[in-house]
């Protein structure tokens, strides 16, 4: 490896030690189902993304609010003694990524084959701290 991709390397590696994050890989429900989910809780407080994906239906919703958990639980290992209410935790981003897609064939009407797309896809959740900033009103 040269010298620039090594220093690369080092410095995302180095920014990754101070992110807060869960990934989920090959997740068999599909990209565009999950992307709706994660379109809902990006940018959200922690408390209220898992309240709004607890009461939706959907199986990504699920699979999303458990990759949350895990965020959380992350975050609260590498910052020991800080409690998570008073910390102002937030879903600083969520990426969805198309993985594998099993391809199957569906029998047709004369002789033919359709063929079916199982997808999957990726899921990164990143959380972080809000922080607040106090408003000196005695001037």
């Amino acid at each position: 490896m040269g010298a620039r991709k090594h220093n690369t390397a080092q410095a995302r590696k180095e920014a990754n030690k101070t992110l807060y994050f869960a990934k989920l890989n090959n997740c068999p429900t599909s990209p565009r189902k999950m992307r709706l989910m994660a379109d809902l809780v990006r940018g959200k407080g922690v408390e209220m993304a898992m309240n709004m994906l607890k009461f939706k239906p959907n199986q990504a919703a699920d699979r999303l609010n458990k990759l949350i958990l895990s965020a959380i639980n992350n975050w609260q290992e590498k910052n020991e003694g800080a409690k998570m209410e008073d910390s102002n935790l937030y879903v600083k981003s969520v990426m969805v990524d198309s993985a594998r897609q099993l391809k199957r064939i569906r029998p047709a009407p004369q002789g033919r084959a359709h063929r079916i797309r199982k997808r999957s896809n990726h899921i990164t959740v990143v959380v972080d701290s809000r922080q607040v900033q106090l408003v000196d009103t005695q001037e």
